[in-house]
């Protein structure tokens, strides 16, 4: 995932301004190599490489947040369900990924899309709930949960978010379908939640997905990682450069629990692993924008 394809929280973008210039221009899509994949019963993880040609430096959230150098809230004390607040305070850009979660005050949230937050900056961004039974404060601020949304959850907010952004220009989600996502996830995995939250799903499984943690570690140079459950090809994230999975959480970002939750099932596990795929991509792509004003 590269800094250059993210986008705009607010859709604006003014004429002949840094950001309009920025989205009409096409850039060189990097070379992939496949790696050789690490599997253990249905789950497969194939390493990526890519030359290294990222020239924007940044924190992901999860570190920011860590760091207390960025705080997420809600947009006010009746709060609104689909965006919340963002403070930078660092000197240095601030990465959300597509699908993160976030946890704490009126009610859980999931990234409608991925955003990069400009250095000593205050920003709204669009998020999902997935927690749908809470609606209260138990904390000021937000914290990271560790976990990303499930790639069925993570299909719907990008097919929903783009027809939004067609429509409306807006980068919100078809919520009602993130509920019911949420739902489903609990009856596939018989969980009962108080306050129908998809972290509890992903508490239910934490042995289990700690058996996952020991097997897949990060393989050097890797920029990213594809994702296979049973024979298809589910996840597939790719960074600017190493640095940004090559801690141990970064590698396992996109796996655990929200991958590995689907990769338990009794029924996945009987199909087997998938044993190799190729990665195809044009030369270059559009690039799209961030948050970083001109």
């Amino acid at each position: 995932m590269n800094p250059s394809e993210l986008t705009s929280p607010d859709g604006v973008l003014p004429r002949g301004s840094f950001l309009e210039r920025e989205a009409k221009t096409s850039v060189t899509f990097p070379q992939i190599r496949v790696g050789e994949p690490v599997r253990d019963k249905a789950l497969s993880v194939f390493p990526l490489f890519a030359e290294s040609n990222g020239s924007v430096d940044y924190l992901l959230a999860d570190e920011a947040i860590r760091d207390q150098l960025l705080t997420v809230q809600e947009v006010s004390e009746a709060a609104s369900v689909p965006e919340l607040l963002v403070e930078n305070k660092g000197d240095i850009r601030v990465l959300f990924i597509e699908g993160e979660e976030l946890v704490g005050a009126k009610q859980n949230r999931i990234l409608n899309t991925s955003i990069l937050v400009a250095a000593k900056s205050t920003t709204k961004i669009p998020v999902s709930c997935v927690e749908r039974g809470r609606w209260g404060f138990k904390s000021k601020f937000f914290g990271s949960s560790g976990s990303h949304s499930p790639w069925k959850l993570r299909h719907l907010l990008r097919a929903s978010v783009t027809q939004s952004l067609k429509a409306e220009g807006t980068r919100r989600s078809n919520q009602v379908g993130v509920w019911h996502s949420v739902a489903q996830l609990h009856v596939k995995y018989g969980v009962k939640s108080p306050t129908d939250a998809m972290s509890d799903a992903f508490d239910a499984y934490q042995e289990r997905v700690s058996e996952f943690r020991a097997k897949f570690q990060y393989v050097e140079g890797a920029s990213g990682m594809a994702v296979g459950i049973g024979k298809r090809i589910v996840a597939c994230d790719l960074f600017d450069k190493p640095r940004q999975c090559s801690e141990p959480a970064r590698w396992r970002f996109s796996l655990f629990p929200g991958v590995t939750t689907s990769a338990c099932s009794p029924r996945t596990i009987q199909q087997g692993p998938i044993f190799g795929f190729r990665c195809t991509s044009t030369s270059s792509w559009k690039t799209t924008v961030s948050s970083e004003g001109n």
